[in-house]
């Protein structure tokens, strides 16, 4: 079983996603477990505080380095998984379908999630293995980069998909087709017969597979 261990102040924005479909399903199979871990866990002031400001002025607020330690720390535990931390972050290595098969070779993925202003340095520095970015943009937190990850992943490990010929990197990408043969789609003022192309409707699994080919 693989797990994604996510470290976050938002825990159920992950469970949100990884109870539904695909990923439930391979879960139920045992295939993968997803947890959202709430950094306030580690946290050892009354108040629970997991950010602080920022040294040398500025807004906002950064995600403090030792709740975050003591979480990592936690999750690996004593355990002779072959884990990887990752950390979330604009300046990291762009995701790739690649790095879904790079990452999918662990046993377990330990994901920080950051928020507000950052997170302190001394993560990158000392406590994740790497970082990662989803683009050039910048999102309101590491939790959507974190299932991004996850699902991208899990797709990869055999079973999740039911079939292998699921993955779009062995199918190729190309336009689909269903029910109706043609559609009478009202676009404004305008009504548009929009038709299946015919060489799908042929039944010519040669030319079928020409034509998908030369789309993908």
């Amino acid at each position: 079983m693989k797990r994604f261990d996510i470290i976050t102040i938002f825990p159920e924005i992950i469970a949100a996603y990884a109870n539904e479909s695909i990923l439930a399903r391979a879960a139920k199979r045992k295939l993968i477990k997803i947890a959202g871990h709430d950094l306030r866990r580690w946290t050892r002031d009354r108040r629970r505080t997991v950010d602080d400001k920022p040294f040398g002025g500025g807004p906002g607020m950064v995600l403090a380095v030792e709740p975050i330690a003591r979480a990592v720390s936690a999750l690996r535990g004593r355990n002779k998984r072959k884990a990887r931390v990752i950390l979330f972050s604009t300046r990291g290595k762009e995701f790739s379908q690649a790095e879904a098969r790079r990452l999918a070779k662990y046993d377990q993925l330990i994901l920080i999630c950051g928020r507000y202003e950052g997170v302190d340095e001394r993560v990158a520095e000392h406590i994740a293995d790497e970082e990662l970015s989803l683009g050039p943009f910048v999102l309101s937190g590491g939790e959507l980069p974190a299932l991004v990850v996850v699902d991208a992943v899990s797709r990869q490990i055999p079973g999740v998909l039911g079939k292998q010929e699921s993955l779009e990197e062995i199918k190729g990408s190309f336009p689909q087709y269903t029910r109706p043969r043609e559609a009478k789609l009202k676009i404004g003022k305008r009504t548009i017969a929009a038709k299946v192309p015919e060489v799908l409707l042929s039944g010519d699994h040669k030319k079928i597979a020409a034509w998908r080919k030369k789309h993908s």
